[in-house]
């Protein structure tokens, strides 16, 4: 494995301490002060969220061995900019989960505005819009993204990694709900029962 991967791996570990830091609003204020404390909460979601994708694209286009899953793979041809010969059918993969990527992590920070994206600190419960269908759009899209361009790029090291991802990602999502609890208390409790965390709701009407 490359020397940017073990990098890009190693930062993902580092970050996510951060990143826990940056969900515990109430233990920064109560340690800091209310000012102080939502300052460095905020710093800390900037760095943790931030790092995660720039650690995240190191995983992907970090050199490694390339696989093709053997359906039409006699048919390839060169990725612009990152100059990696992918079959067809990876490309065939990739688009329709993308779509599904951009769609959930773009409505997601529309409906939760990107300052609360990007500081990991909401104002209120958001049950409306995509947020009806999953707890954790964004990361769930982050999920479907890693799973799309690892295949995308035919990297066999990050398409392993996937189920770390999983777990990474579900351990984040788990401490959030036990903080938002802890801000909104009922109101979060009762959006829970109503709404998958990380497996969409999906509605013929």
């Amino acid at each position: 494995m490359s020397l940017l991967f073990w990098i890009s791996i190693l930062g993902e570990i580092l970050i996510f301490p951060l990143y826990i830091w940056s969900l515990e609003h109430h233990r920064l204020r109560k340690k800091f002060g209310k000012s102080k404390g939502i300052r460095i909460g905020d710093i800390l979601g900037l760095i943790s969220g931030w790092g995660y994708f720039l650690f995240l694209f190191g995983i992907w286009f970090a050199p490694q061995p390339r696989f093709t899953i053997p359906i039409l793979s006699e048919t390839s041809f060169i990725l612009p900019f990152v100059n990696i010969n992918t079959p067809i059918i990876h490309v065939l993969i990739f688009l329709p989960i993308i779509v599904v990527v951009l769609w959930f992590s773009f409505m997601g920070v529309i409906e939760v505005t990107l300052k609360v994206a990007e500081t990991h600190r909401p104002e209120r419960v958001i049950h409306t819009g995509v947020y009806s269908r999953v707890r954790h759009p964004q990361y769930l899209g982050a999920l479907l993204a890693h799973f799309a361009i690892s295949i995308l790029l035919s990297a066999f090291y990050s398409f392993l990694l996937t189920p770390f991802m999983f777990v990474y990602l579900y351990l984040l999502a788990r401490k959030e709900e036990k903080e938002l609890i802890r801000e909104f208390g009922s109101t979060y409790e009762e959006y829970k029962t109503k709404v998958p965390m990380l497996l969409p709701k999906i509605s013929l009407r």
